[in-house]
């Protein structure tokens, strides 16, 4: 893997690099050959001095991406391995599931000697399903209905393009837009 490690309001020193680096490393045992992939990492203080650690790591098959906030920056680093590690077991019991299903082989994922447990099916159930026609509103309007209704997105036909859109409220309360083509 070949690592991209940025640093805003820090400077990325040798041990920080190292450190981070081999605990990002010990995700390639879940492969069965390691992967070509650029590891992005972008490492952040703020001014009261909480670190915040954003892993981004495309695969063919998937891209893992985790953030994580702490007072200590490498209990953050810790933390963001731990979030994607379970990030690719969750991902791997759900394609060893579907392809148990169909009776073919995995390869991409390593199955000796990290026997990973499956994890509760019970996450990955669809417990409610809602039908509703989508309105043409502006992204402002869509907001004020998210907003309305409580929930942390909303989506929504633009009444300009006529394209399928969904507005979310971030962590750090502002909100996003996800524009389709």
């Amino acid at each position: 893997m070949n690592y991209n490690i940025r640093g805003e309001n820090i400077e990325v020193t040798p041990a920080i690099r190292d450190y981070t680096e081999k605990k990002v490393s010990k995700l390639e045992r879940y492969f069965t050959e390691v992967p070509e992939a650029n590891v992005h990492v972008n490492l952040k203080v703020y001014q009261d001095k909480t670190a915040k650690v954003e892993i981004t790591i495309p695969l063919p098959q998937l891209v893992l991406r985790a953030e994580e906030i702490n007072n200590d920056m490498y209990a953050a680093i810790d933390l963001i391995v731990d979030k994607l590690e379970r990030q690719i077991r969750k991902h791997k019991t759900k394609v060893n599931r579907k392809l148990r299903e169909k009776g073919n082989a995995m390869e991409f994922f390593a199955t000796s000697g990290s026997q990973v447990e499956p994890e509760d099916e019970s996450e990955l159930e669809v417990v409610r399903t809602k039908q509703f026609d989508l309105k043409p509103m502006d992204s402002e309007e869509a907001v004020l209905q998210m907003n309305m209704l409580g929930h942390n997105f909303f989506v929504f036909t633009d009444a300009e393009s006529n394209n399928t859109n969904i507005v979310y409220r971030r962590k750090d309360g502002k909100y996003g837009l996800i524009e389709t083509k």
